[in-house]
């Protein structure tokens, strides 16, 4: 054989050689990573029934100390937290040492100061579990269960990016009104023989107040993020315009994730797959009132998108909301791993696995049993979502592989 012929024969093995490698080398790592994320899930799983406990693991800390050092840019909390029970329980017993109308926004709420000088926010009781707020699918008051619930589905999906959440009842007369300032004093009343307020917000009105039962009144407590965590917001680029008969563009542009795949911070980074990511959270739990998020100060877009304020979620158990899904259909991009978690959850494991994780809380039940049925049928249209992306576009395409590290400082 010539020289020339060996130099291409052995240029040809070499290629061969490298191409054949480098998708072993692929395919071992992608089943490792699947793998790993099998053993989450199953450690997710081990850890769903949280038991409200005031013990301490280190007994040198306040639970608030234990919750803020949990704080990174890319999770709320780890995905090992033994202290969890405890902080949760300091949540929904510790003395209320001062009460305040809540921070700006559309919805009552109240910002309450716990014994050792956490922030809480409290959001009140409206409807029943069983009452289904009719109208567009971000109509009625602020859902104090809803956000118990979207917290331990933020914990079920692995994401991690929710402020933990609990359930709390308050004596409204001996509790609250001792130590409440005159702001929101002002805005107490009674109504029958029930004890109410009206707080401070842009939809605040005297004429719709939250009622307790005689003095006791159920609620949620969302605990603050730490101030050495400051949070800047975004507007949600899927928003809505709240406008009856105008579009955002994204309604009618079936190219708008192209657009939007070449503005900061979806041009790069990790944020466009969180965008990703809430919509499969947000269309889950039928929140469609997205239209800003919080991410860390800052980050130049590295920081996860925060999933605060929850509470426009589980209205209506009868409504699927396609539309909060337009990121995942227009862009047809998803993590991995997410993908791999909706696959674990399919089958009734959802409902089962956030039942649960429910059942601990001091409001269990969280939810009514339609609203837990919906959680199922909704993650059959995401996954039938996906698999129309990879017939579509090739799993290649779709399928992202993207894993940050989360390290704890």
């Amino acid at each position: 054989m010539k020289l020339k012929q060996r130099v291409v024969l052995l240029a040809i093995l070499l290629v061969i050689f490298i191409f054949t490698k480098v998708f072993l080398i692929d395919n071992l790592d992608t089943s490792a990573a699947n793998r790993e994320d099998q053993r989450a899930f199953h450690r997710m799983m081990a850890s769903l029934h949280v038991e409200l406990d005031p013990r301490l693991d280190h007994t040198l800390q306040s639970p608030w100390e234990i919750a803020a050092q949990w704080v990174v840019p890319r999770e709320v909390y780890p995905e090992e937290t033994p202290e969890l029970g405890a902080v949760m329980h300091a949540m929904t017993t510790k003395k209320i040492i001062k009460a305040d109308v809540g921070y700006k926004g559309t919805q009552l709420k109240a910002l309450l100061i716990l014994e050792g000088g956490q922030k809480v926010v409290f959001k009140p009781k409206r409807y029943a579990r069983d009452y289904v707020v009719e109208g567009e699918p971000y109509a009625g008051y602020d859902r104090h269960n809803a956000e118990v619930a979207a917290f331990h589905l933020d914990r079920i999906l692995g994401f991690r990016r929710a402020p933990l959440v609990v359930g709390r009842f308050v004596n409204l007369r001996t509790d609250i009104k001792p130590v409440a300032t005159e702001q929101l004093l002002g805005t107490f009343m009674t109504v029958g023989n029930n004890t109410c307020f009206y707080g401070k917000c842009y939809y605040c009105r005297e004429t719709e107040p939250a009622c307790a039962d005689g003095d006791i009144m159920e609620g949620s407590v969302t605990l603050w993020l730490p101030d050495v965590w400051p949070l800047q917001k975004h507007r949600h680029p899927w928003g809505r315009t709240y406008r009856e008969g105008k579009l955002a563009r994204w309604e009618y542009d079936e190219s708008y994730c192209d657009a939007v795949k070449k503005t900061s911070p979806y041009d790069s980074g990790p944020r466009l797959l969180d965008i990703i990511d809430t919509a499969i959270f947000d269309y889950l739990i039928g929140n469609a009132d997205r239209h800003h998020y919080e991410s860390f100060q800052d980050d130049e877009g590295a920081s996860m998108l925060i999933l605060l304020d929850n509470a426009k979620s589980f209205g209506n158990p009868a409504l699927d909301e396609r539309s909060i899904l337009a990121p995942l259909y227009q862009c047809c991009i998803i993590r991995v791993s997410t993908w791999n978690r909706l696959n674990y959850l399919k089958n009734g494991v959802l409902k089962s696995a956030l039942k649960t994780a429910m059942s601990h809380d001091p409001i269990s039940p969280v939810l009514s049993d339609p609203h837990l049925d919906a959680l199922d049928q909704r993650l059959l249209s995401i996954l039938a979502t996906v698999k129309q992306c990879t017939d579509q576009f090739g799993p290649d395409v779709v399928l992202v592989e993207d894993r940050m590290t989360l390290s704890h400082l």
